[in-house]
């Protein structure tokens, strides 16, 4: 049993946080000058290949497939480096969050992921109805996503994969809620094709990264303890979702690990995807 005792007043030390105690501080604000790169197209994206990242990637590959003028710059900030806090990227999002982005055409910064993915669906009237019980519906999904992962990335995955130490109670407290989560999405897919229906929304988009990659097995490397091949329907959605071209590059964009192949660090161009990924410049 702990003997931890809360103190009366909490008091900040620099090693909390485990393995990403050097990036975390109980204060916002920059930490050193630096601009952000801006490159030739109106939307300029600031992100690395996190579920919250990839979510955006996803729609600009999705918009453009489906023949939407959605060209962008993605830029690489890496987030163990401290790049969120420097001074241009803090001028865009305050809250020091990947990702964040900059729609040039209309001078909008758009920050947390939830808002980017809403935002481009209404600028480019795509992959969210405009109106009616379709729109909200995706729309029930979409936020249900934006309150539901900080349960599976924050609260689940730093106790369970993170945390200097192995403590059971977070661990057992985040693992019921994640599977939870999971039954939510397994029930509603046993009678849908998508999260709102059977049209493919931002929705999927949103939530695809986050528990979709759970029940791959990718994610913490915890498919076997949260016995995640129990969720047949969540597996057949994401299955599905994977094979669709976009996504996959959408899943490459900012992305600094697994396959050299499968990185493609910074996109500029379409041409990026055969040219440019890690493992034909690094």
């Amino acid at each position: 049993m702990s003997t931890y005792s809360p103190p009366q007043t909490w008091i900040w030390d620099d090693e909390n946080g485990g393995v990403f105690a050097s990036i975390n501080r109980p204060i916002a604000g920059s930490t050193h000058e630096k601009a952000l790169p801006v490159g030739k197209h109106p939307l300029q994206l600031y992100s690395q290949g996190t579920p919250n990242g990839v979510k955006v990637t996803v729609l600009l590959e999705e918009l453009l497939a489906a023949g939407h003028d959605a060209e962008y710059d993605a830029w690489l900030i890496r987030i163990n480096d401290g790049d969120q806090f420097g001074s241009g990227f803090v001028e865009l999002n305050p809250n020091s969050k990947i990702p964040a982005l900059m729609d040039h055409s209309t001078g909008s910064r758009v920050f947390e992921s939830g808002a980017i993915l809403l935002y481009l669906a209404e600028k480019f009237s795509a992959f969210l109805p405009a109106s009616g019980p379709g729109r909200t519906e995706a729309l029930n999904w979409l936020f249900w996503l934006q309150g539901s992962a900080p349960y599976l990335g924050g609260g689940f995955g730093h106790f369970y994969a993170y945390a200097p130490e192995k403590f059971e109670y977070p661990i057992n407290r985040y693992s019921m809620e994640v599977k939870r989560q999971l039954d939510v999405l397994d029930r509603n897919l046993s009678l849908r094709r998508y999260l709102a229906g059977n049209e493919y929304t931002i929705a999927d988009m949103a939530t695809a990264p986050w528990y979709g990659r759970t029940v791959q097995g990718f994610s913490y490397n915890a498919g076997e303890f949260l016995d995640v091949d129990i969720y047949k329907n969540v597996i057949r959605w994401m299955d599905e979702i994977s094979e669709r071209p976009a996504y996959k590059r959408g899943a490459m964009v900012n992305r600094t690990s697994g396959a050299p192949e499968e990185q493609l660090r910074e996109r500029h161009a379409a041409s990026d995807f055969d040219t440019k990924t890690q493992d034909q410049v690094g």
